[in-house]
């Protein structure tokens, strides 16, 4: 076997690897859903399930190991640092890469503005923003430095409350407009490194933190009226959209994603498939960036 025929196998093998996915807040409702689907596709060799209670996460990946895929569930609040270091730090222990990062893990509570404690401001704000970045920037910097393949992708999930305001939820539609800017700030800065970042924000979807929906017709019925489809979504439809984008390689897959079934709870929806180029808010911007030499003044006006 000559040298080059000896190199290409290899490559071919680099190539065949199997990813590895984490999914915080992965015990229940959307984030399972998304753990069981990446498990199904056949494409991952290791899954990392977590929450906040071990035995919660642990049946989980309980579920995946039957599915032959691997999986370890590890503990962690994602509102605490060291937790969120420790996520990161077990999992390349284990598996000695991550491919995906999918920051799912959120909570919200219905408090009246002027009631809201500054204790309820920062325990909401710590899990649906500060962890998302905590996970995040410890993910990246494993992401930057390995190879074959090269990079990584993070899906964070926010929700249409990025965009509609939701009165009685002052720090939960806070910090989901928070992740979008960072959504698009971390895909303009690591999209050099070719780690994607991108994001999905679901509407009404039929998990345990919307109970109301399933016990209160009245409120049911005044949701459904914000709904031009006139139905509840399922922690699956989003699955759905979590597991295209962490494989989506080009505009094709994006069409035959939006035509299949796995696509019907999406409508109005823009799917930019640009490299990046919606991130600039114009051509004459240039995209050319001095790391070594970039200033920190601030622009004010």
């Amino acid at each position: 076997m000559t040298f080059a025929h000896r190199s290409r196998i290899i490559m071919a093998d680099q190539n065949n690897k199997k990813k590895v996915a984490i999914i915080t807040g992965s015990s229940e409702g959307i984030g399972r859903a998304i753990a069981i689907a990446f498990a199904k596709s056949k494409e991952y060799s290791g899954i990392v399930t977590n929450s906040r209670k071990i035995e919660r996460a642990q049946r989980i990946s309980d579920e995946i190991n039957l599915l032959d895929c691997n999986s370890i569930a590890i503990q962690a609040d994602v509102s605490k640092e060291s937790d969120c270091i420790k996520l990161i730090e077990e999992t390349i222990k284990k598996y000695d890469r991550i491919d995906v990062l999918v920051n799912n893990a959120g909570i919200q509570q219905d408090v009246p503005f002027e009631e809201t404690s500054i204790e309820e401001w920062y325990k909401i704000i710590g899990v649906d923003l500060t962890g998302p970045f905590v996970c995040s920037r410890e993910a990246v910097k494993h992401m930057k430095k390995q190879q074959h393949p090269r990079g990584g992708c993070i899906i964070n999930i926010s929700s249409v409350h990025q965009t509609i305001p939701k009165p009685h939820y002052v720090p939960y539609a806070t910090s989901k407009a928070g992740i979008e800017m960072m959504t698009k700030t971390m895909a303009l800065e690591l999209a050099k490194d070719n780690i994607r970042v991108n994001l999905v924000a679901p509407g009404a979807i039929d998990t345990d933190m919307n109970t109301i929906l399933r016990n209160d017709k009245t409120e049911l019925d005044n949701v459904l009226k914000l709904i031009p489809m006139g139905k509840i979504g399922s922690a699956n439809d989003v699955a759905n959209v979590v597991e295209f984008l962490a494989s989506a390689n080009d505009v094709a897959n994006v069409v035959e994603f939006l035509a299949s079934n796995k696509a019907n709870y999406i409508t109005g929806a823009s799917f930019f498939v640009d490299g990046g180029m919606t991130l600039y808010p114009g051509f004459g911007v240039s995209a050319e960036h001095d790391t070594e030499n970039h200033s920190n003044t601030a622009i004010r006006k």
